[in-house]
């Protein structure tokens, strides 16, 4: 049985990437293959990584556009069949349905407030109510729309969880294992245990696993291997 890990494959490397799949998956339920991946290796890439695993495949781009664009955008890789794609939910109702619409068969997965904002950058970007009150109402609207996922911080996971109900999958970035090093822009965030316990279904992961690949995929993999033992 795998675990509800979802690794974050950031690598400008396509070979490191696989390499880094065929390190993980017996632990990785979930692999996440963001912008920065896509636009460097396209649609071609992402079947690379689809070959060399049964794991589930999320395609982070979080469009953000009018609803005929997004709908137009989603169109262009339903083809990939990604299990999870994510739009952004302050796109609004019409846009989020028009993801919806576009790919049928896909998880279609709202993003509330990013991982990277504190409550001053959310007031400061003009929301009205504070952080954890805007992820709920986006969550709302996404779930609303037809969205069967969402994307939220460590913190709102209850408030979400009470909200949207037990059905949407609700996926949170900004999970650390509590011994980690790592230093990155994440400031909401939690252990991946205490996420899973407050109602998350995935927890997207990166550093702290791909960190290992510097000493070898044997390191790598006992990092996966490590946190997945708390989870199963």
């Amino acid at each position: 049985m795998k675990s509800p890990i979802v690794l974050a494959v950031d690598t400008q490397d396509l070979s490191t990437a696989i390499k880094w799949v065929e390190a993980t998956q017996e632990y990785v339920s979930v692999y996440k293959l963001g912008l920065e991946f896509f636009l460097t290796f396209g649609s071609d890439g992402v079947r690379a990584i689809k070959d060399s695993t049964d794991s589930d495949i999320f395609l982070d781009l979080k469009l953000h556009d009018i609803p005929h664009t997004v709908g137009s955008a989603v169109k262009t890789v339903a083809d990939l069949a990604p299990k999870f794609l994510t739009v952004h939910a302050s796109g609004g109702s019409a846009m989020v349905k028009a993801a919806v619409d576009a790919a049928p068969l896909t998880h279609i997965t709202g993003v509330t407030v990013l991982t990277s904002l504190s409550e001053e950058d959310v007031s400061s970007l003009g929301f009205a109510s504070n952080a954890l009150d805007t992820a709920v109402g986006l969550a709302k609207i996404a779930v609303d729309s037809g969205a069967k996922a969402i994307v939220c911080s460590p913190l709102e996971i209850a408030a979400i969880r009470s909200a949207i109900g037990p059905l949407p999958m609700i996926i949170t970035p900004g999970v650390r294992p509590a011994d980690s090093q790592v230093k990155d822009d994440q400031v909401r965030t939690m252990t991946p245990i205490a996420a899973i316990s407050t109602g998350a279904n995935l927890v997207v992961i990166g550093r702290p696993i791909t960190e290992g690949w510097k000493i070898g995929p044997s390191a790598m993999r006992d990092r996966a291997a490590a946190i997945a033992s708390e989870l199963i």
